[in-house]
């Protein structure tokens, strides 16, 4: 059974408090993988500050994304049991705490650690981010609310490497952290203020176990969250095999490969505003393959010019992957929309569940990737691996998700849910 449909207590619907909150969800969502790039462009002054190998240096942005892994399968479930916000503001403390602990770092081994903390809490805004979303929307509008938060802190986060350098430049490494301290105490403090709690109530008792064993025998759950998960990991391949590619392969500068790999950043910002402009008038089914069509489209376009020897120029190369990005923005937030709704009272579990696969698996792809980028002379190996991811993608909307021949109990939530008139 699922849980209560009705609008979540305490919860004001108008639109200066709907702008509210949707301001309040980029900024959690965005402040983990804002505070993980900001610091990339000083790892090399980091190495040399601490007097230790760059690969040492490296480490305190691997072991941030384990955290964020971590983050997502601890605090999606503890949400659904505790509430969003006590989650919510509990991470974001243990962020606050971590962040000021990066500041006061005398040996690279503490930093280490303390980002590891420091992703471990401000993660939790990306997990609940989409339960809160869940929470608030009726299913055939969260992919559209994913997207739009995704498209505004996507703004964010491009501007962070640039925001990141200009800090460490005019005031040293260090003052990196005072930013990011600041700013995750200033959205500790403004959820505290403005966010409710958004927690759907049970109608019947259950639990983590509970919740995952539903999830888990769930086909469509399982469909959409490997669609979502393979579909991301057409950004981790690209991303970590690209730069071998035109810089190797190609003879490119470093520099024209981040100009190059920014206009796929800006494909994936217009393609989730496209699906939100999209989905009030669209199933969300009918915009999952849509993207699937058209990244299937451009990943086998790229292939055929890899084939045929067009894309060892970086135009066609990065021509095509921008079609594959922006169809890639369809399938990912709509796949998501699709997973947490299944359950909507455990949506916080299926969310963490998603996210920990999503970056579990892409640390082993982006390695996969890197190795097709730098082993072979040509781009046909990666673009062959794309190709394969997009069929995979394709292959679990085919075989495990049933067509929206509605089960009495989602029925009945899509029928109450198009009730509640008071919905964002």
């Amino acid at each position: 059974m699922h849980g209560v449909m009705g609008k979540p207590p305490g919860t004001d619907t108008s639109p200066a408090t709907s702008r509210t909150t949707l301001l309040l969800l980029v900024a959690m969502t965005g402040v983990a993988p804002i505070s993980l790039y900001m610091l990339v462009p000083a790892l090399p002054v980091l190495a040399t500050a601490f007097g230790r190998d760059i690969s040492i240096a490296q480490m305190t942005v691997s072991l941030f994304m384990v955290g964020i892994a971590c983050s997502q399968i601890i605090m999606g479930p503890l949400s659904d049991k505790f509430g969003r916000r006590p989650v919510l503001l509990a991470g974001l403390g243990l962020m606050v705490m971590a962040s000021a602990a990066c500041i006061f770092a005398e040996t690279l081994p503490q930093l280490i650690a303390a980002r590891f903390f420091q992703a471990l809490g401000g993660a939790t805004g990306m997990v609940v981010s989409r339960a809160i979303i869940r929470d608030l929307y009726n299913r055939d509008r969260v992919g559209a609310m994913i997207s739009l938060v995704i498209a505004v802190m996507m703004v964010a986060q491009m501007l962070s490497p640039l925001t990141g350098g200009l800090l460490e430049i005019a005031f040293g490494w260090r003052a990196i952290f005072y930013v990011i301290t600041a700013a995750s105490l200033i959205i500790a403090v403004a959820i505290a203020v403005a966010l409710p709690e958004t927690r759907r109530d049970r109608i019947e008792p259950g639990g983590f176990r509970g919740d995952v064993g539903s999830l888990l025998t769930s086909r469509a759950f399982i469909g959409y969250v490997l669609c979502q998960v393979l579909a991301s990991q057409i950004i981790f391949v690209f991303a970590a095999g690209g730069p071998y590619i035109v810089v190797t392969q190609m003879g490119r500068s470093s520099a024209e490969y981040g100009a190059w790999f920014a206009s796929t950043g800006l494909a994936f910002l217009l393609g989730n505003l496209a699906c939100a402009r999209a989905s009030p008038r669209h199933r969300l089914e009918k915009l999952i393959w849509f993207g699937l069509a058209l990244q299937f489209a451009g990943a086998l376009l790229n292939l055929v010019w890899g084939v045929i020897g067009l894309n060892q120029a970086p135009s066609w190369l990065f021509g095509t992957q921008m079609l594959v990005m922006f169809a890639n923005a369809f399938v990912m937030s709509n796949s998501a929309a699709g997973a947490i709704s299944v359950r909507p009272e455990a949506a916080g579990t299926a969310s963490g569940a998603m996210g920990f696969l999503q970056m579990g698996l892409g640390a082993l792809v982006s390695q996969f990737g890197a190795y097709l980028g730098g082993h072979f002379a040509t781009p046909v190996p990666l673009n062959i691996a794309i190709v394969v991811l997009s069929i995979a993608c394709a292959s679990t909307m085919i075989f495990l998700i049933p067509r929206r021949e509605l089960t009495v109990s989602e029925a009945l939530i899509e029928k109450a849910e198009e009730k509640e008139s008071g919905m964002p």
